[in-house]
């Protein structure tokens, strides 16, 4: 009777000791719970109008990390040692994040493309030695597509931190097509029916009007090109069908190419 006595003694004196303790832990953990679903909610809103992967990784990210300190809040409350699992964590979280510090700096990355939009969906950028239109922007990478139907995947880590030429932030985006052409061939005549070709695409802005220009001069020859401007999104289709007509048309008219130039090569002879 007495153990049975002890045993009674000792429980009233825990539940005196640890019930207060308990509940208060799960009135803290149900008003937590309450208070991160409306932060988690309340973020949500905020970020409307970022991409929509980036809306709900940063949400769940938010919502995951309050989560787990408000578990370890109501642990310690209870009375549990904490220190030990925070340790773990603090520990844990380190490893993950050398693993992964190449992930982590393209999210971050990203992160800020998204966010600051040095560029968007359909502009033409170059960037790290690449250029192409941007079909897609992504949490880890960037997609851009070359006229030539190339699909380059650029990490936005290194893209965030180096330079970056949007040829499209006006809206427009160049249509630069070279060509190589004989130095007798008259110019004021290319331009003659080269502008009004170029200017009979339905993609291609009149303003800036399309021009044909001289980019270097070379033995037996010169490099001109053939220059328009289209809607952010149309160069790439509006190149392949410029390119061919322009093809057909130097034929047409008679623009013949470069000549090739002998080099003769002569030696003083001794007197």
């Amino acid at each position: 009777m007495n153990q049975i006595s002890t045993y009674a003694q000792q429980l009233q004196t825990l539940l005196v000791l640890y019930l207060p303790r308990v509940f208060m832990a799960l009135l803290a953990l149900v008003i937590g719970w309450w208070v991160i679903g409306r932060v988690s909610r309340l973020i949500t809103a905020s970020t409307a109008r970022l991409d929509v992967s980036l809306r709900s990784f940063l949400t769940s990210l938010v919502n995951i990390v309050l989560k787990v300190l408000l578990l370890i809040s109501v642990a310690g409350m209870v009375g549990f040692e904490t220190t030990s699992f925070v340790a773990i964590l603090g520990a844990a979280g380190l490893a993950v994040g050398l693993a992964l510090q190449g992930t982590l700096a393209n999210f971050a990355g990203g992160v800020l493309i998204l966010i600051f939009k040095p560029y968007v969906v359909g502009d033409v950028i170059e960037s790290q030695g690449k250029t192409g239109e941007v079909r897609e922007i992504q949490i880890f990478n960037t997609i851009l597509v070359t006229p030539q139907g190339d699909t380059i995947i650029l990490p936005n880590g290194a893209t965030s931190n180096n330079v970056i030429v949007n040829k499209t932030a006006q809206n427009r985006a160049l249509v630069d097509i070279p060509a190589e052409i004989d130095g007798a061939n008259d110019l004021a005549a290319v331009r003659a029916w080269a502008v009004p070709l170029m200017l009979a695409d339905a993609q291609v802005l009149p303003d800036p009007a399309p021009e044909v220009v001289v980019t270097a001069l070379k033995p037996g020859g010169m490099s001109v090109a053939f220059r328009a401007y289209t809607r952010a999104g149309q160069s790439i289709p509006a190149y392949g069908r410029l390119i061919e007509q322009l093809q057909r048309a130097l034929a047409q008219q008679g623009v013949k190419g470069p000549v090739p130039v002998s080099h003769t090569y002569t030696r003083a002879l001794p007197e």
